[in-house]
């Protein structure tokens, strides 16, 4: 960890004597460092946020008719959710993947599924965004090897991958290999991004499921930008300028309820995020950006009075809006019951598109600006993040406290619920103003084992036609570049290109790696 930004003033208070920041303390503009305002002088006057709604489940072609649906309604950007065995490098045909094919996103076992999920969708006419870390590099291996065969060139393609494994042991726990060995693969994929796909963004760096899991809104913040330093740290140790790779990170952070809280914990991201980047590493200030992209809070959905997490999701879009994200998606209002139809994924495009064109608060850049509540949140969350990353630095960096955050997240989760359980947290439709005769009903019927047959026969199928001396050369290369050291991204593209599956691919580097044990 560089040295941390402290911040020179102080907020003492609400009295008249010491009154809060205000507009003049802080004279600050949109488009000016440190950003506090957002990063552009007319944020969405000029351009609105991408609307790139979430989804994915079942198969491939199951969800290329969402993809095409929702490109038809108006989403600007797409961003897939894979299942959980694609998470952990595991084939839909593993012992491992029986009972959660296709569940909780899009099954993707080959290259095959790849060309499948994308069918009639130009890969360089639309933005795509693949939430995805252990098997983030296989995964963007397959899609740059679709993109070569639609003959798009590489420059052209854009969107994100996530690839941010900190925090995946920090909070989310789809991890595989040991830290050394991920950070390395992740440090492989944006070497290769900087080269050859200069319009992609390697990493999303994730608050959002540290959030999910538990955390506080000045957790959030600290922990995602302690490991942003972490990596920049590694990507620079690896060779590559901080002008190449600053601009093309990405940030991905949620929005809960507490509209105002929210809205200040973006500002104070923004600000601290820039403030160490111009001090720690002399960044320009188009290289000091924290651009960023937000979900609204699926932890925060009830399956109790499932109508009114519509409610909840627009509060939580309009703190993304007001706070200066850059891309969102909203969550359908039923999915803490399943996963979203196709009439709660309307609404919850509608939901952004009417912020956007119906709302007014586009209007204006940081229409919250000067606030005195706000700007005071502004400041006391700041001050509680600082003493966030100046533990972890004093740790020794983010890979050094993985278990600091780890366990700072749990005890923030366990006291958030002690609140709810003791009513000192009203969460409506739940522990008030409930109903028992409101409880909602799975909607959804989707056949998963049929599914899960399926997929597994088409794998079969795709197994069986494909050369075998062929594959068994590309597993070689990659064993062989493991060993060596070399940059594993082109090694993956050749090997997806022979029919080599995620899971064939993944478990080659646990035989060389190992696997992490918590």
């Amino acid at each position: 960890m560089k040295d941390e930004y402290k911040s020179t003033e102080t907020v003492k208070g609400m009295g008249e004597e010491e009154s809060p920041v205000s507009a003049s303390k802080h004279p600050e503009e949109p488009g000016v460092f440190p950003f506090t305002r957002g990063i552009h002088p007319k944020m969405y006057q000029g351009r609105h946020w991408t609307i790139r709604q979430y989804a994915g489940f079942g198969t491939a072609e199951d969800t290329n008719r969402r993809y095409r649906y929702l490109l038809d309604q108006g989403t600007s950007g797409l961003s897939v959710a894979f299942d959980l065995p694609t998470q952990m490098g595991f084939d839909s045909d593993h012992p491992m993947a029986m009972g959660e094919v296709g569940r909780v996103g899009v099954a993707i076992d080959s290259i095959e599924d790849m060309r499948t999920l994308f069918a009639g969708i130009s890969l360089g006419e639309v933005s795509t965004s693949m939430t995805i870390n252990s098997t983030a590099a296989i995964l963007l291996a397959m899609y740059i090897a679709v993109a070569d065969e639609q003959e798009i060139p590489r420059v052209s393609v854009s969107g994100t991958i996530q690839n941010d494994i900190l925090k995946e042991y920090v909070a989310r726990g789809t991890y595989i290999y040991p830290v050394e060995e991920s950070l390395g693969l992740v440090t492989d994929l944006a070497e290769f991004c900087a080269v050859e796909l200069p319009s992609w963004n390697p990493i999303s760096i994730s608050g959002y499921h540290i959030r999910e899991a538990g955390s506080t809104a000045s957790q959030e913040i600290a922990f995602t930008l302690a490991n942003g330093i972490e990596y920049v740290d590694r990507f620079l140790g690896s060779g590559m300028t901080l002008e190449a790779i600053a601009p093309r990170l990405s940030f991905f952070f949620a929005a809960q309820n507490n509209l105002f809280e929210e809205i200040a914990k973006f500002r104070v991201a923004r600000r601290i995020w820039a403030q160490l980047m111009k001090t720690s590493y002399g960044a320009s200030d188009r290289a000091c950006w924290l651009r960023f992209h937000t979900q609204t809070a699926g932890s925060t959905l009830t399956a109790q009075q499932p109508l009114n997490n519509a409610v909840r999701v627009t509060v939580q879009a309009m703190a993304a809006v007001l706070g200066g994200t850059q891309s969102l998606h909203t969550n359908g209002f039923d999915e803490a019951l399943n996963l979203p139809t196709i009439n709660s994924a309307k609404l919850a495009l509608r939901t952004q598109q009417i912020l956007a064109y119906e709302s007014g608060i586009t209007e204006v850049p940081d229409p919250m600006a000067g606030s005195y509540y706000l700007e005071k949140l502004t400041e006391d969350l700041q001050e509680e993040a600082q003493i966030y990353l100046k533990k972890i630095s004093d740790l020794g960096g983010a890979s050094h406290a993985l278990h600091f955050m780890k366990k700072e997240v749990a005890n923030a989760a366990y006291a958030h619920q002690k609140e709810i359980e003791d009513q000192k947290q009203v969460i409506v439709g739940v522990n008030r103003f409930f109903d028992e005769e409101e409880i909602g009903s799975n909607s959804n019927s989707i056949n998963y084992s049929g599914l899960e047959k399926n997929q597994k026969n088409s794998l079969d199928k795709f197994k069986e036609e494909r050369e075998d001396h062929k594959v068994d050369h590309a597993c070689r290369q990659v064993r062989d570049a493991v060993r060596s050291g070399e940059n594993l991204m082109p090694i993956f593209i050749n090997a997806v290109k022979a029919n080599v599956t995620v899971g064939e691919i993944s478990n080659l580097l646990r035989e060389e790696w190992g696997e992490y044990q918590a």
